[in-house]
């Protein structure tokens, strides 16, 4: 095998480096994966661009990340070479009262693939055993990469304690507003979209606007203020908004009437993330195609091509995106 990789770099904000790369070691307990594919997200292109709170550089990014087993070092033996995975991005304590509860993505000792440790932009990555999920064989990785996106979507629809039958409203009908339909959906969620891009709103048949409808749920997947303000406007009494995309500065703390959520009994929830239970459970819907996937694939593009990938994705002329390192 060879001893270096082509990989994606951030060093500074605002940019980023294609280049060669050693292909990284195995510290005790980990697993060398070579990539079949990542999926881009908005995320990746905040982190680059922007900047994240979890983000340390210089840093490979990328979270959404199916491959190959490679070789395992001591401690990940119980996942054996070529074995097919998808790596839940986080590390977690194992022990601390959030880990116990199956929250790890609360742990304080989390270190997310792509923020905290090297991610998937790359021919390999080096990831915690711990963390590999293996796929099943009907289980495609186009499909597969989709388990961290869909994990996500399925720690948010928890948090709103969804019930059968319930109104959902979703405002954004892109990638993750698409998968957390889905979801809902498979749980008998009764879910409208709100999208005000035409095409987008065709994929979904959504709405342009909430109009008249309340909602017991509502999920802003866009980081938008005006979002959040028509979902807290629309949102029926003992209604959940869930707190699922952050929003920009200057813009974090959109006008709430507190009056309002008190005498309607309505509940504020965040969603951050997701735990690995979720990863086992999106690739059970995923594979048994309870929540179909394969659809949402606008482009696929080779990793050299992240520049023009990330104008896309900033510009919302496109879905879902895969990249191939090998390519």
């Amino acid at each position: 095998m060879k001893k270096t990789m082509k990989a994606v770099t951030v060093a500074d904000i605002g940019s980023f480096i294609y280049d060669e790369r050693k292909i990284p070691r195995l510290a005790p307990g980990e697993a060398l994966v070579r990539v079949t594919l990542t999926g881009l997200c908005r995320t990746d292109l905040k982190i680059i661009r922007a900047g994240h709170r979890d983000l340390v550089l210089p840093r490979i990014p990328g979270e959404e990340v199916v491959g190959i087993v490679q070789e395992c070092s001591e401690g990940g033996e119980h996942i054996p070479p070529g074995t097919r995975v998808y790596i839940y991005p986080g590390d977690w304590c194992g022990v601390c009262p959030f880990c116990l509860i199956g929250g790890e993505n609360l742990c304080r000792s989390m270190r997310i693939m792509g923020f905290h440790r090297d991610g998937g932009f790359a021919g390999y990555v080096a990831a915690p055993a711990k963390s590999l999920i293996p796929l099943e064989d009907s289980c495609s990785f186009a499909d597969a990469v989709f388990a961290e996106p869909l994990s996500c979507c399925i720690n948010a629809i928890q948090l709103a304690r969804l019930a059968p039958g319930e109104r959902v409203g979703i405002w954004g009908a892109g990638p993750a507003g698409t998968l957390l339909k889905r979801f809902a959906e498979s749980i008998g969620g009764d879910v409208t979209m709100i999208e005000p891009d035409p095409l987008r709103r065709s994929r979904v048949l959504g709405l342009e606007s909430p109009g008249d409808n309340r909602f017991d749920v509502c999920i802003p997947a866009v980081g938008s203020p005006d979002a959040y303000r028509e979902a807290l406007d629309h949102l029926a009494p003992r209604g959940r908004l869930v707190v699922f995309s952050g929003l920009p500065a200057p813009h974090l703390q959109p006008p709430v009437d507190m009056n309002r959520v008190h005498y309607l009994e309505q509940t504020v929830v965040g969603a951050y993330g997701c735990a690995f239970r979720h990863g086992r459970l999106a690739l059970e819907l995923i594979a048994s195609r309870s929540v179909i996937v394969s659809d949402l694939v606008s482009h696929s593009m080779p990793l050299s091509a992240l520049a023009e990938a990330l104008d896309m994705v900033a510009e919302r002329n496109c879905m879902k995106i895969h990249l191939n390192p090998w390519e």
